[in-house]
């Protein structure tokens, strides 16, 4: 059975006992490219480069850093790890992690951009990324879901060196607060409460948060500064979760069709904004997120326009000059294109 043995973060201070004791008397041992401090330590073995991990003899042994050992275990699923395999991806990911954080604790010291920045400056860009992020899942690109979740997580880790440098926490203390948040809102994973149901997970966890926070009343957590539709969103949650609804699914997509005729009667903003406050609040009952729905929506009609204006183009008209009845017509057309949502 082929062996993999995680060797740490990659320096040689920081080699697991374990490792070495399950390294000794190996006579030959498949590695990437090591420090040479760590190479050091797995003497008098002979060490070999590890090549193809599918090339490997049955009985190879793979000592590596504990990111490369990981990618190894993964791609040999029946070899045996040292550590377990859930502790290798444990400290293979915190060392990924730590790397990151190094990186920005030197950018911080040495980018004179860098230098510069305050939280305030930074919130911006957290902001970009993550509705980047939000693109990039829409988009069902594994590759730039992970390329903008990494440009998310740098945003994290930036911020929570802002903290380190005030003495008010790190990227640490950070990590700790949440998992302990986390714990202690699935008490249906981690303690004795019961939750079958992914309704009843969130009324857990809706309770959790009104039993720590309950000196904050019903809208706690609820910043005025949430795009919109979050904003509603987040407020009708607050307001459901100490009973206050408006009616079953037939209920909300009436008073929906209400708030329709009031803005036909009387057309405004005022008006608008109800029949949108209604629009969001038939999204849980029919299993949808309102700013999830809507950018589909977004991406189809543009989507749409952008094929009608080229369809145009291809006949000889620009899509721009046209008259609207005649951007409608190609509007029509385009929707049976094949390929056009």
């Amino acid at each position: 059975m082929i062996t993999v043995v995680g060797l740490g973060p990659g320096d040689a201070g920081s080699v697991p006992a374990a490792a070495l004791a399950a390294l000794a008397g190996v006579e030959t041992i498949h590695c990437p490219p090591l420090d040479d401090a760590v190479a050091a330590l797995l003497a008098p073995a002979a060490t070999v480069p590890l090549g193809d991990v599918a090339h490997l003899p049955p009985d190879a042994v793979v000592a590596a850093p504990d990111p490369e050992a990981l990618r190894v275990a993964r791609a040999v699923p029946q070899a045996a790890t040292v550590p377990d395999r859930p502790v290798l991806r444990q400290r293979a990911i915190g060392a990924r992690v730590a790397h990151l954080a190094a990186v920005g604790l030197h950018l911080r010291a040495e980018c004179p951009w860098d230098r510069e920045q305050t939280a305030a400056s930074i919130v911006p860009h957290t902001i970009e990324e993550a509705y980047e992020v939000a693109d990039a899942i829409a988009g069902g690109d594994p590759a730039k879901q992970r390329d903008e979740l990494g440009d998310l997580l740098f945003q994290a880790v930036f911020l929570s060196q802002l903290l380190e440098e005030t003495g008010d926490g790190d990227l640490g203390d950070v990590a700790h607060g949440q998992t302990t948040k986390l714990i202690s809102r699935h008490p249906h994973v981690y303690g004795d409460a019961r939750a079958r149901e992914a309704s009843e997970v969130v009324d857990v966890w809706e309770r959790r948060k009104r039993e720590e926070r309950a000196d904050q009343g019903v809208f706690h957590d609820l910043p005025d500064g949430l795009p919109s539709l979050a904003f509603a969103t987040k407020a009708q949650k607050r307001a459901a979760a100490v009973g206050f609804v408006f009616g079953g699914a037939a209920d909300a997509i009436a008073r929906l069709r209400d708030e329709v005729a009031e803005l036909e009667a009387d057309p405004g903003g005022a008006e608008l904004g109800d029949v949108l406050f209604a629009a969001v609040a038939v999204a849980p009952h029919v299993g949808a997120d309102p700013d999830l729905a809507l950018r589909a929506t977004t991406r189809t009609f543009r989507a749409r326009v952008q094929a009608a204006a080229d369809l145009a183009q291809r006949h000889g008209e620009s899509f721009e000059a046209l008259d609207p009845d005649r951007q409608l017509e190609w509007y029509a057309r385009a929707r049976r294109e094949p390929g056009v949502p």
